[in-house]
């Protein structure tokens, strides 16, 4: 299967935004790839009171655009995220959607982790405008079984390593990685995560500067189960795409099988302590 994952520089224009994954949708497309990851926040990305106004329904414009161009290219399209709008009453979620080469959809995630941190000097609360997801989801890909992440979910290794229990070969991971984590953790914990899984790791990430203050590390990558990088974008919205090899994949499992050694009798989660409670 050849894999494409999209870089976009997106901002408080949902037109120039859709109109910029639309461009190189086609274009990964039109490479060959059978599989296209949009980043997270590919159709807004600003801050969280204009997030929240710009939230739509997962039949809203955005996703319907996007079932379009899956459909009219005959491609798995792996919808980044977007801020979907909260029923009654209820704060948004922070949403990815697989589509199918029907232009159906094959699976919805909702972002398990808030990003409520400080990073940069820069205060991320993400959880004042979003709600944190509860389920681990996989779904089919053809013969296949991608699992699902965004972002932040990334830095919690138990989240794929259920997926890769449940089956994943794959794992989508859009995102808006920022630049002042990602130029030390982005490749790392990419790669990590990929050989501690055996999988690949599909990664379409944020570039450069968005309001307010935003600024996206950018370098998309695709790597695989021995944790190398296969693909690495430059600075800039484009794409960058490789072909993922499932026969060397089970080669990696067969001749290192650490996913087979697991001994999950010994594994117990240590009981919180008061001051962690």
């Amino acid at each position: 299967m050849r894999a494409a994952a999209v870089q976009l520089n997106s901002g408080g224009e949902k037109a120039r935004n859709l109109e910029a994954a639309e461009r190189l949708v086609r274009a990964a497309a039109a490479d060959g790839a059978e599989l296209v990851a949009l980043p997270e926040k590919w159709n807004l990305l600003a801050a969280g009171a204009e997030l929240a106004a710009g939230a739509e329904p997962l039949d809203g414009p955005s996703l319907t655009a996007a079932r379009g161009w899956a459909r009219s290219l005959g491609v798995h399209l792996l919808a980044g995220s977007i801020c979907e709008r909260g029923s009654g009453g209820e704060k948004a979620s922070n949403t990815s959607v697989l589509i199918g080469p029907d232009g159906e959809d094959v699976a919805v995630y909702r972002k398990i982790h808030m990003f409520d941190v400080d990073a940069g000097g820069v205060s991320y609360r993400e959880s004042a405008y979003e709600r944190a997801g509860s389920e681990a989801v996989v779904a089919p890909i053809g013969d296949l079984i991608a699992g699902l992440s965004v972002c932040y979910d990334l830095r919690f290794p138990e989240l794929f390593r259920i997926l890769a229990l449940r089956g994943a070969r794959l794992i989508g991971v859009p995102s808006a990685f920022t630049l002042a984590t990602g130029r030390d953790h982005w490749e790392v914990l990419l790669r990590a995560r990929a050989i501690e899984n055996q999988l690949f790791v599909i990664a379409p990430n944020q570039f450069g500067e968005a309001p307010p203050h935003y600024s996206s590390f950018g370098r998309s990558m695709i790597v695989d189960p021995w944790g190398i990088v296969l693909a690495a974008a430059p600075d800039g919205e484009c794409f960058v795409s490789a072909e993922l090899d499932f026969a060397a994949q089970e080669r990696i499992r067969q001749s290192l099988p650490s996913l087979a050694n697991r001994q999950p009798q010994s594994y117990a989660w240590p009981q919180p302590t008061e001051s962690q409670a």
